[in-house]
């Protein structure tokens, strides 16, 4: 598990029509303020304030087709020839991280082919990246610096 210290957060939250909504800064619109939005913006600001990830190289609720099936991957940081680089899944904190997390972000590289997979619910956060030496995917101990 790697321990994350989120920045301080700064966020632009309203209230309109009995609904919280928060501003994200990424897709420069408000949307509205799950449990699971608290914990995704919370997640992104430490990867561009804490670890210097340059914000336009993410892409937010990514859309991406398994077989006939859309979906929507919670992060894609991406390398600087705009390929996935980093698949992120965000969970509301008190879901547990369990292997059907594993497995949903195993579907979203099937399709991204990203070097790195995160869950995370904001309390525990786990990494891992393709080691392609031994053809296996390694648990890592940090969220790594961006490339």
């Amino acid at each position: 598990m790697i321990a994350i210290e989120f920045p301080a957060p700064d966020f632009k939250l309203v209230r309109e029509d009995n609904k919280e909504l928060i501003f994200d800064q990424y897709r420069k619109k408000y949307v509205t303020l799950t449990p699971e939005e608290w914990v995704r913006q919370n997640f992104l600001n430490y990867l561009v304030k804490s670890l210097r990830y340059p914000s336009v190289l993410i892409g937010i609720e990514k859309e991406i087709y398994l077989g006939e099936l859309k979906k929507r991957c919670d992060i894609v940081v991406y390398n600087r020839q705009m390929q996935p680089w980093m698949i992120v899944e965000c969970k509301e904190m008190n879901v547990p991280l369990t292997l059907l997390t594993v497995e949903q972000i195993v579907r979203y590289h099937m399709v991204l082919r990203a070097v790195y997979l995160v869950i995370t619910n904001g309390v525990n956060t786990y990494c891992c990246w393709y080691a392609p030496e031994k053809e296996q995917w390694e648990f890592v101990t940090d969220i790594p610096v961006y490339e």
